[in-house]
């Protein structure tokens, strides 16, 4: 694998398994299977048939997790730690073979890159979630699901463009957190406003 498809699975692969880490990790398994991409180093390890199995399982359950209200931002909350994990370990694994000196550091890129993605992701939803409706959670939800797909296409046909894509949706999520973060602050300071002025009125 080249320079440029070795650099969209690092990049393409961390960011999207911050959104689907078991559908990315199955994702890229079943490609390098059928020969769509070749995995660089140890991250060949993903096409494992068990680990495509136990991924492609747990990517099931995320789906329909995923896009139950307020389920969806337990399921997040208990992947803070996880997603990024996984990142990490992509990176760490397709560098195998050029020493720690470059796998720490790549780890390190690659799971910040998987971080970023899972707290945009878990902050719209705590922002999706103040909605009654639950059909704004089922879109946005299937919206991820198409993304994560379209990032692992362009991984395997188009590494350039992949690569163009994710530091472009970098970028986006990074003016996304801080736009929703300012709005979830909000929402939390009505509701303890709201909570105060209640308590003040039963005195």
């Amino acid at each position: 694998m080249d320079f440029a498809g070795i650099l969209a699975v690092l990049l393409g692969g961390s960011w999207a398994s911050g959104i689907r880490l078991y559908a990315t990790i199955a994702g890229l398994g079943i490609m390098h299977r059928m020969h769509l991409l070749t995995l660089p180093a140890d991250s060949s390890v993903f096409a494992n048939p068990l680990v495509i199995i136990v991924a492609t399982l747990l990517a099931v359950v995320e789906f329909i997790t995923d896009k139950i209200p307020y389920v969806d931002s337990i399921w997040d909350s208990i992947h803070t730690f996880i997603r990024p994990i996984g990142g990490a370990a992509l990176g760490y694994l397709a560098t195998a073979g050029v020493g720690p000196v470059v796998q720490l550091p790549v780890a390190i890129l690659c799971g910040g890159a998987a971080l970023e993605a899972h707290v945009a992701k878990a902050t719209a939803r705590v922002a999706i979630n103040t909605s009654p409706e639950p059909v704004s959670n089922i879109a946005t939800s299937t919206g991820e699901d198409a993304l994560v797909l379209a990032i692992l296409y362009f991984v395997a046909r188009h590494p350039i463009i992949a690569t163009i894509i994710v530091l472009i949706l970098i970028a986006f999520t990074i003016l996304l957190i801080w736009m929703l973060f300012k709005f979830v602050k909000k929402i939390f300071n009505f509701f303890f406003q709201k909570k105060d002025l209640s308590a003040e009125g039963k005195k």
